[in-house]
């Protein structure tokens, strides 16, 4: 056996260890996080806390905004509730103008409309400066509420040591293509396997920016360092979901999942916005990834599993790639050993994931498996070598601030309902 070929045995093995341990303890304690979701108690209308939801807007679908907004009005929280809107300069104004005359009757909606663009994070500094509620729900333009998103997420927010939480995502164009059908499998396995696991710990590490609630009352104490932070001495903005949630955790808040609360965002359903979108998450994943690791000598020992498994199994699966193809190249073998365990570990995680489910089409997921190795791997690498770049990669085009694209079908109805059972990243 040539040296090669004992590197490439020996990289895939160490992911195949690495991630089969990982995801089996992920698993379980997603199950038990999923199985202890239980209906809260009711309590008096006068004792709700009142809730802010921020919706920072730019150059927004027109319909899309309106689906968003409409989904807001019609919520069933019986407390005070607001919505302020941002515009953040967007060029299609008229959109927003639009949807100012039709809710111009409800006391509970305001409209902020700034004279530049600003970015998200400042648009949402400028909306929360004008609110007042004890609770405060960022909501992204692009995405739907069920009726009920904001009766759970708030609560959970009765424990006082919770500061943030956030709820299940799904893909609301998830039909369009056979990247958004990968894209809405990717959101239920990073909801119901990565933060529900990490929820059985009260630490989310990232409660995600398109439906997220936060205790107003830890977010004002974060705000300067929310709203100024640098990377290498240069300003980063995005990225901003994860960095407060980090934030909050530092703080000594706990963060936490709710998978009945449905929030319904629309999806890249190109490559080339996907691929965007994953640049941008990738380099701010590496980068507050080193900001939360002082969290972890006092958190369970997951946690620190969890950290090495999101960043050491995509390095051992790149070198183990890397590996087979140098064998392939080098010596026309077939690096069989690295094939069989990668294909076997997704096998295996799809089926589980189809069990759990109730659905088979996650059976499919396994095509995600190429599109990982073959752009995604690569993709996280530049991300690694270019951590100072912070350019958002899709402002003035046809997508929106997390890389969306910005159109929806007319006839499609975004999807509100959760999966079948209680079923319980990037």
């Amino acid at each position: 056996m040539t040296l090669l070929e004992t590197t490439s045995i020996a990289a895939v093995s160490l992911y195949g260890l690495l991630s089969s341990a990982y995801r089996s303890v992920q698993v379980l304690h997603a199950r038990r996080t999923l199985k202890s979701e239980t209906a809260e108690n009711t309590v008096e209308e006068s004792s709700l806390p009142s809730v802010d939801i921020i919706v920072p807007s730019f150059n927004e679908s027109p319909r899309v905004l309106s689906d968003c907004l409409a989904s807001l009005a019609n919520q069933d929280y019986p407390g005070v509730l607001r919505v302020v809107v941002v515009d953040d300069g967007s060029r299609n104004r008229d959109a927003v103008v639009a949807e100012q005359i039709v809710y111009a009757g409800d006391a509970r909606f305001e409209f902020i409309m700034l004279p530049r663009n600003v970015g998200k994070r400042k648009a949402q500094i400028a909306a929360i400066s004008r609110s007042s509620g004890d609770l405060i729900l960022n909501v992204d333009s692009d995405t739907t509420l069920a009726s009920d998103v904001v009766s759970k997420l708030s609560q959970k927010m009765r424990d006082p040591a919770v500061g943030a939480v956030m709820g299940q995502l799904v893909a609301s164009n998830q039909n369009d293509s056979w990247l958004t059908r990968l894209i809405d499998m990717e959101y239920w396995l990073a909801c119901n396997e990565e933060r529900a696991a990490q929820g059985r710990f009260g630490a989310v590490m990232c409660c995600c920016g398109p439906c997220a609630m936060y205790r107003r009352s830890a977010f004002v104490l974060l705000l300067d360092q929310y709203e100024t932070q640098l990377y290498r001495g240069k300003p980063s903005d995005f990225g901003e979901d994860r960095h407060l949630t980090i934030l909050m955790l530092s703080a000594g808040f706990r963060t936490e999942y709710v998978p009945s609360a449905i929030a319904a965002t629309v999806v890249p359903d190109g490559l080339a916005a996907y691929l965007r979108q994953q640049l941008r998450w990738a380099r701010s994943t590496f980068r507050d990834t080193l900001l939360g690791l002082h969290l972890l000598r006092g958190m369970n020992w997951y946690l620190t599993l969890d950290v090495v498994g999101q960043n050491a199994g995509p390095l051992l699966l790149a070198l183990s790639v890397l590996a087979g193809l140098a064998q392939f190249a080098l010596t026309g073998s077939l690096p069989w050993w690295t094939i069989g365990t990668i294909g076997s570990l997704t096998l295996i995680r799809c089926g589980v994931a189809a069990y759990r489910a109730r659905q088979l089409r996650f059976l499919g997921f396994s095509l995600h498996t190429l599109v990982n190795v073959f752009l995604l791997l690569p993709v996280k690498a530049y991300a690694l070598c270019t951590l100072s770049n912070s350019d958002w990669l899709s402002r003035g085009s046809g997508v929106n601030a997390s890389g969306a694209v910005r159109t929806q079908k007319a006839s499609e109805t975004p999807m509100l309902s959760a999966p079948e059972a209680t079923f319980s990243g990037e």
